[in-house]
């Protein structure tokens, strides 16, 4: 299978497509089963309240589905009740736009799942501002809202309870299917071809998917009873393919080299591009495993590439060794060894899978945060030094400016199109609002113009229900992932709707261009004017977070030099805390680059910041590993470097203005001395002890670049 036709696998057996089509069942169904007894209206309402209920069941365990889809259907009939009496008025409805737009937007002080309640919400009573109902109207409305709400919840649910493991097997195959392009990024590193900084670019980019992913699959997975207990054979394959896959991961991350200094001294020799081959086919048999977990297909026989590494190895051998240079290639060759070793295993607990320790397995909850909805984390960020209390201020305000501005507009009866832009545009970080601006603009021309040709030139009515429902099932899909993609297809979608309906659609595909642009625009000024919040001058949070990761990592190390046992289930905490926030930076980085230039501080040393703490622990990890299974005490000497190391990592997060632990740092020897003294050890012990000084060189270039950091924050 070509890496084109294995995608399309990858989304046809996707969550995202699957739920797509869910969701646009049970969107649809209403509407079609009350038209044929001349009841559209009713089952419109009704489709309302099922779309609402489909933003809050989001991808997690069945418990926390069936929480925010409950708390969504009572909110959303509680907000219909109030919004159709509201809007009576335009006093109390401007009032109520405000108040709404401000509460509901604090929903993001608590997580995702809750901020999609709050985002449902804010849709119903978009949606019902321009239905003009009477007071019995209004009460009926409510309840048709509430029964399309518990129509969607009892189709999720069902689902779940018929499949119950199908979420699971399709977010940990997306999950591998993104570490698999990692893989094949690392593999850019070695071809002569490309640009190492592009290269570490596309990573740090590629970093923050892959941990957005294994966040989703351990909350699946680890807050889920059914496979807490590993009660079978599936919950036992899920959870330890999960285990195994972290471990590789690990090990793709640990292969760093000084990729600049192999390169120009192995370039012309052929080995690199042999190399880079094998990564790449390494990736593609992940993927492949991927795509089995996800698909649930027949995997294909393990890929052999023992004959590969065999010539590889014949390819080193050839290669004149002069002072050891080419150790560093034999270093890769084992570690393309030890790949190769873990992606067979995981094939073989595919079909074999073996049991957790009992001890492992009682730990699994520590790997998940656990977020308690209260009222006092809500009166808590009622400051401006909170970002989630100056959005939801811009919300409001947004909200509101959008609903005065409609009433100037010539037409009225589709103007709520303006407060629905600015509703999914406006975000908390400006550059997100900028992209997603530029991305509805797009989409909706886009769309626009297809929705048209359709209608256009297609008169059929039954070709219009067939387009209908292929671009739902579009916007359905792409909802969460492709936003720019929704567009595209909910426009046509929209269009294709209202000529059922009989209005005109070329008069609505103007007016919702005009509203579009009028609500990009005025979510955009709110982001930049309205206590904007600018990335630069947060970026310390997550480089602080980032660094005390690596200073925990860095512990163990230092407890695997000592002779000290290093628990598995700390390590892989103190592990998977250092993906989280070396991912948060990264995506802090991005955000910040986005934003306009007069806006960005220290944006090429934050760069360098980023990749230096990617060597750091990635250096790290290569070690610490190797102490899990028998850590041993080694000399004073070795020890050294990673005392003077923890000092200054120690030393730069109490630059950037956090307090931090103290760390035992002795009276060391300098540099020269250390370096004479390490001559009198063993061959295998000199190889650790320059790898440990590569690592106290890389904490000492961190150390400097967040010193330039603070001097220029305090110069500006």
């Amino acid at each position: 299978m070509n890496r084109r036709t294995r995608q399309v696998s990858y989304f046809l057996s996707s969550q995202y497509f699957s739920d797509g089509i869910r969701t646009t069942v049970s969107i649809l169904l209403p509407s079609l089963l009350l038209a044929q007894f001349g009841l559209l209206a009713n089952g419109m309402a009704m489709s309302i309240g099922a779309l609402s209920v489909s933003l809050s069941d989001a991808p997690g365990p069945v418990q926390h589905r069936r929480n925010s889809m409950t708390a969504t259907v009572l909110i959303g009939s509680a907000v219909t009740f109030i919004t159709g009496f509201a809007r009576m008025n335009d006093l109390t409805l401007g009032l109520e736009i405000a108040l709404f737009g401000f509460f509901f937007s604090m929903f993001s002080v608590y997580n995702n799942r809750a901020t999609s309640v709050g985002t449902a919400a804010l849709l119903i009573m978009v949606l019902m501002l321009d239905r003009p109902l009477d007071a019995s109207g209004v009460v009926r409305e409510s309840g048709l809202i509430l029964a399309g709400g518990i129509w969607y919840m009892a189709i999720s649910l069902l689902r779940s309870r018929l499949r119950p493991y199908r979420p699971a097997q399709q977010a940990l195959g997306q999950c591998i299917h993104e570490i698999a392009r990692l893989m094949a990024i690392k593999a850019d590193f070695y071809a002569t071809h490309t640009r190492l900084d592009d290269d570490y670019r596309k990573l740090v980019a590629q970093q923050v998917v892959v941990n957005e992913m294994q966040d989703a699959v351990r909350e699946m997975l680890f807050k889920s009873r059914q496979y807490m207990a590993e009660s079978d054979r599936t919950s036992r394959t899920l959870v330890l393919t999960f285990s195994s896959v972290m471990d590789l991961y690990e090990q793709i991350v640990a292969m760093y080299y000084d990729y600049s200094g192999i390169r120009e001294r192995f370039g012309k020799s052929g080995v690199l591009d042999t190399i880079a081959r094998l990564v790449r086919h390494l990736s593609d048999e992940l993927d492949h495993i991927g795509l089995t977990v996800q698909s649930i297909t027949p995997s294909r026989p393990p890929l052999d590439l023992t004959p590969s590494l065999t010539a590889l190895k014949q390819q080193i051998d050839d290669i004149p060794d002069t002072d050891g240079s080419t150790l560093v290639l034999k270093k890769v060759l084992v570690s393309l060894r030890n790949l190769s070793q873990r992606v067979a295993t995981i094939q073989a607990n595919m079909t074999a899978p073996a049991t957790s320790p009992q001890n492992e397995r009682l730990e699994y909850g520590r790997f998940v945060s656990h977020q308690t909805i209260n009222w006092q984390s809500f009166r808590d960020n009622l400051t401006f030094d909170s970002s989630v209390f100056r959005h939801s201020v811009r919300v409001a305000g947004a909200l509101l400016l959008g609903f005065l501005l409609t009433k100037f507009l010539p037409y009225a009866q589709y103007s709520y199109w303006v407060l629905l832009t600015i509703l999914v545009i406006l975000k908390p970080a400006f550059s997100l609002t900028r992209q997603r601006n530029q991305e509805r603009i797009v989409g909706t021309f886009i769309g626009g113009l297809i929705g048209i040709v359709i209608l256009t030139f297609i008169p059929n009515k039954t070709a219009h229900f067939v387009f209908l429902v292929l671009f739902m099932i579009g916007t359905y899909s792409a909802q969460r992932v492709n936003y720019i993609v929704m567009v595209i297809c909910v426009t046509p979608f929209v269009l294709i709707l209202f000529s059922f309906l009989g209005i005109g659609y070329l008069s609505v595909a103007g007016e919702r261009l005009l509203d579009t642009l009028l609500g990009g625009l005025i979510a955009l000024g709110s982001g930049y004017l309205l206590f904007p919040n600018w990335e630069s001058h947060h970026i310390t949070t997550p480089m602080t977070d980032v660094l005390k990761a690596n200073i925990r990592y860095m512990q163990l190390l230092l407890d695997g030099l000592s002779g000290r046992a290093i628990p598995v289930v700390d390590y892989k905490l103190a592990r998977k805390e250092v993906y989280v926030t070396s991912a948060n930076i990264a995506a802090s980085f991005q955000r910040m680059v986005s934003e306009p230039k007069h806006k960005q501080r220290n944006e090429k040393a934050v760069y360098e910041f980023v990749v230096l703490n990617y060597i750091l622990s990635a250096n790290i990890a290569t070690i610490t590993s190797t102490f899990l299974s028998s850590p041993q005490p080694y000399p004073t000497i070795l020890i050294r470097p990673v005392k003077r190391a923890l000092g200054t990592l120690t030393d730069t997060v109490r630059q950037l203005g956090e307090a931090s632990e103290k760390t035992n740092t002795d009276t060391l020897a300098s540099p020269v001395a250390a370096l004479s003294e390490a001559t009198t050890l063993p061959p295998d012990d000199r190889q650790l002890s320059e790898h440990l000084g590569f690592i106290q060189q890389v904490s000492n270039d961190i150390g400097k670049v967040v010193a330039k950091v603070s001097w220029q924050d305090v110069r500006v």
